[in-house]
C-alpha cells in the first residue's frame, strides 16, 4: 500500500509541475511523454512489443488520457482537470458489462448520477468559453482514462507497460511540431519537465506496476484516490488558483461518491456478502 501512496503523490504533481513549464500544452505533453518513456524502458525488463489490437489500444488511450489532461490544466484549473478525469470510474462501469463481462450493480448506477451531477457543476462554472473548453477537455481525459484502463486490464496477465511506452512515445509525437517552435525553457522550466516525466508518470507507473502484485483491484483504485485532492492543493499553494464554489462542490460530489463506492465493496467483501 505504501507504494501505491507513492505512486499517487507523483501523480499528484502534475497540475503544479505542468504550470510550471511555460510551453503550449501539446509541447509540455510530448516533452514529459519521450522523458517518460525512456524511463520506463530503461527501468522495466524484459519488454515484449507485439502490438497486438489490445497493446496498441491501451497506448493510444494513454497517449489521449496523458495529453488532454495536460491541454486541460493549461484551459482551466487544476481542481477540475484532475476531477474530471476521475470520472473514469463511470465509464468503466458502463463499458466494462461489454469489455470485460463486468455488469454494473445498482450501488454502480447510483454513484454514476452522483458523479454526472458533480461534472454538471463543473461545466455549470465554465462561464466563459475557454474555461467551459477546457473542462470539456477535461471530461475526455476521464473517457480515455476508462478506455486505457479497461485496455491494460484486458492485458492482465501479460505486461501492460509496453502499453504506457508507447502511449508516451505517441504522446511526443503529437507534441513534437509543437516542441519544434517552443521557445527555450530556463533551467527551472527544464527541471520541471524533466520531473513531469521521470517523476509524475515514470516513478508512479514504475511504483503502480509494483504494488498492484500485492494489493486488490479495489484496493489499487481507493488508495490513489489521494491525488486529486492534492493536485490542486499543490497548484493553490504556489499559484493561489482557488476553485470557485461550484467546482468545490462538484469534486466533493464526484469524490464521495467514488470513495462511498469503493469503501461499500471493501466492506462488502470483509463480511463476505455480494453488492446487488
Amino acid at each position: 500500500m505504501g507504494q501505491l501512496i507513492l505512486a499517487a503523490l507523483c501523480w499528484s504533481a502534475g497540475g503544479l509541475l505542468i504550470k510550471s513549464v511555460d510551453w503550449p500544452p501539446l509541447a509540455v505533453a510530448g516533452g514529459r511523454g519521450i522523458i517518460a518513456a525512456l524511463f520506463l524502458a530503461a527501468t522495466n525488463r524484459p519488454l515484449r512489443f507485439h502490438f497486438s489490437p489490445m497493446q496498441l489500444l491501451g497506448a493510444v488511450a494513454y497517449a489521449a488520457c496523458t495529453v488532454t489532461f495536460v491541454i486541460a490544466t493549461k484551459m482551466t484549473t487544476a481542481a477540475n482537470a484532475i476531477l474530471l478525469q476521475y470520472t473514469a470510474p463511470v465509464w468503466i462501469a458502463l463499458l466494462g458489462a461489454w469489455f470485460l463481462g463486468e455488469r454494473a450493480t445498482r450501488r454502480d448506477w447510483l454513484t454514476i448520477v452522483i458523479v454526472l451531477l458533480g461534472m454538471g457543476l463543473f461545466v455549470a462554472d465554465g462561464l466563459k468559453l475557454t474555461s467551459l473548453t477546457g473542462n470539456l477537455i477535461g471530461a475526455s481525459s476521464g473517457v480515455a482514462f476508462a478506455i486505457m484502463t479497461l485496455a491494460l486490464r484486458k492485458q492482465k496477465d501479460g505486461s501492460p507497460v509496453e502499453s504506457i511506452i508507447l502511449g508516451n512515445l505517441l504522446a511526443f509525437v503529437i507534441g513534437l511540431p509543437e516542441i519544434i517552435g517552443a521557445p527555450a525553457l530556463p533551467p527551472v522550466g527544464w527541471l520541471s519537465l524533466t520531473a513531469l516525466g521521470c517523476v509524475q508518470l515514470g516513478v508512479s507507473y514504475w511504483l503502480y506496476a509494483r504494488a498492484i502484485r500485492h494489493v486488490t483491484a479495489l484496493e489499487a483504485v481507493l488508495i490513489p484516490v489521494i491525488e486529486p485532492l492534492l493536485n490542486p492543493v499543490w497548484v493553490l499553494l504556489v499559484y493561489h488558483e482557488r476553485p470557485s464554489t461550484l467546482a468545490l462542490l462538484g469534486g466533493t460530489m464526484v469524490l464521495s461518491a467514488v470513495t462511498w463506492r469503493g469503501l461499500s465493496t471493501l466492506r462488502d467483501r470483509n463480511r463476505g456478502t455480494a453488492p446487488t
